[in-house]
């Protein structure tokens, strides 16, 4: 069911009154006490659609991480960073808004429709755009205020000079929200937006802790690596060099596929690792 909000509306999210136009009406499909109240308890995660494994990585620790203390993640549901940090979110357990630049009806990339009921049936999905309507120019950065305006904080995970991401970046610090950036490597296109937000003044964002003590929380960081079998602490280990697809790390726990495989699913089971959108295979974070 769609719900039609209007600034009048008690459901209405207050945060977006701070904008000079604010999305009226605003349409939603799912639990709209999710953004009900002030901006403080949400994050946006951002970054670029042409994500590397790293950003990947990075976006899903992080929308995992949030989601574990208690913090909605806001994303737009594009390809790349924006579905990991919702992946993220949803593979914790915890609810994430996503904020389209399609009607609310409409899953964009068509590629996310299982992703788009996920978020509809335990989060939010919001659109200043009329159900039914497609993607069309000047769509995307009229979404990219709203997700500015929603959070406390904005991080940016990977992003080209001129992205959408940087563009939600501008919208957040213009609304006096706090901006924070993933490093990245200095010769890669994919980081040259985020490092020049570094570089002006934004928060770096060198760990999880980073991220969540813009909150004012933490996490434990000194957790005990968990007691496994000879095979899944064989997998385990390789995965402490980073996540690989099943074919990736059989060779390289010299175990065959199959033995790789099962322990995967134990590893899985046991909440120790996570599958990412890319296939790939990598540790969950341990609290």
């Amino acid at each position: 069911m769609i719900a039609r909000l209007t600034r009048q509306d008690e459901g209405y999210p207050g945060a977006l009154l701070d904008l000079q136009q604010p999305a009226d009406p605003l349409y939603a499909i799912g639990d709209v006490g999710t953004v009900e109240g002030s901006p403080d308890r949400l994050v946006a995660i951002v970054g670029t659609r042409d994500a590397s494994t790293y950003g990947i990585r990075v976006a899903t620790a992080l929308g995992k991480s949030f989601a574990r203390a208690g913090i909605v993640v806001v994303s737009g549901m594009a390809r790349g960073v924006d579905t990991a940090a919702h992946h993220g979110a949803l593979a914790a357990g915890g609810r994430t808004v996503a904020v389209l630049g399609t009607g609310p009806d409409v899953p964009y990339p068509v590629g996310n429709r299982a992703l788009h009921a996920d978020v509809s049936r335990t989060g939010l999905v919001l659109s200043e755009f009329e159900p039914g309507r497609r993607a069309g120019p000047g769509c995307f950065p009229r979404r990219n205020r709203i997700i500015a305006a929603l959070a406390r904080v904005t991080i940016v995970v990977e992003a080209g000079f001129k992205s959408g991401a940087m563009n939600t970046a501008d919208w957040a610090t213009k609304l006096g929200r706090m901006v924070g950036g993933v490093p990245g490597p200095i010769d890669s296109p994919r980081s040259a937006g985020v490092n020049r937000l570094l570089r002006d003044g934004a928060h770096v964002i060198g760990s999880v802790d980073d991220a969540l003590g813009l909150f004012g929380l933490s996490r434990n960081a000194t957790a005990a690596a968990p007691t496994l079998g000879q095979a899944d602490s064989a997998v385990w280990d390789v995965l402490t060099a980073g996540q690989g697809t099943p074919d990736d790390l059989a060779p390289r726990a010299k175990l065959t596929l199959r033995q790789t495989l099962e322990s995967l699913a134990r590893l899985e089971l046991a909440g120790l690792i996570v599958r990412l959108p890319t296939g790939e295979v990598a540790r969950a974070e341990l609290d």
